[in-house]
């Protein structure tokens, strides 16, 4: 289907692209949008096991999906890829996060350039294309960035992790604020805890822990109401004491 078509029928008919559609939230966020009736665009660097995926989507919900290859660490095909789509998508998601071992990475340079790359860097650059064309769709518009609230302060144990998502909120702050006068909504997603494969066997505090699913639905909430942030209110409440702990006081903690 063209362009010229998909806005006959309103940026609501339009695909959703996920990337990084292979993680757990990428996968719940395809599912809750393809039970709306919206078509699927599903991305990632082995596109061929996102098939099963698609396929159960089409089944499910009756509606179109297709899968891409997309690479976060490849910044240079950001713009071809997205012109390559069939169709212009009217909602893009980043779910796009590595975590990696602060202690493995912190005295390895190429570690530390694969973890900002895959965590910033990369969805950076693919969003900033991706807003550049929705701005100048028809309708109500959407890119969304999965970042973490690792980014709000710096802590040992997982610093680079929080520096890369960091830099993602700020660069999703900037991409806001540019399209202000537009109807383009971009949106940071600011998860804490939630029980995925990357985070398989962490010794969490289950209080803190949501699923997935939990997670993806506060999404598609955020992007329906065009919030520009969105946050479970737990991590949103704890957060910010965090954020203004003395930093006497924070050296001390164990968070």
């Amino acid at each position: 289907m063209t362009d010229a078509a998909s806005d006959a029928r309103g940026p609501d008919r339009r695909p959703a692209l996920i990337l990084g559609a292979g993680s757990d939230m990428g996968r719940e966020v395809a599912r809750l949008l393809a039970a709306k009736g919206r078509p699927i665009q599903l991305a990632g660097r082995r596109p061929e096991a996102l098939e099963r995926d698609a396929a159960d989507l089409r089944a499910r919900f009756d509606v179109a999906v297709s899968t891409h290859a997309w690479d976060a660490t490849d910044l240079a095909s950001a713009g071809a890829f997205l012109d390559g789509l069939p169709e212009t998508p009217s909602i893009v998601l980043c779910a796009v996060g590595l975590l990696g071992e602060q202690e493995a990475i912190q005295d390895d340079p190429a570690a530390i350039a694969q973890i900002v790359a895959t965590n910033f860097t990369g969805p950076a650059v693919t969003l900033e294309a991706a807003a550049a064309r929705l701005a100048k769709l028809p309708g109500r518009t959407a890119v969304v960035g999965i970042g973490s609230v690792a980014g709000d302060r710096g802590r040992a144990r997982n610093y680079w992790y929080g520096a890369a998502k960091a830099g993602f909120a700020t660069m999703l702050s900037g991409l806001r604020q540019r399209y202000a006068a537009t109807d383009l909504t971009v949106t940071l997603v600011r998860p804490g805890f939630v029980a995925t494969s990357m985070t398989a066997g962490m010794d969490l505090p289950k209080p803190l822990v949501i699923s997935a699913e939990q997670q993806a639905k506060l999404i598609v909430e955020g992007v329906e109401k065009r919030r520009h942030h969105v946050i479970h209110w737990k991590w949103a409440l704890l957060m910010s004491v965090i954020r203004n702990l003395p930093e006497a006081v924070f050296l001390k903690t164990r968070f």
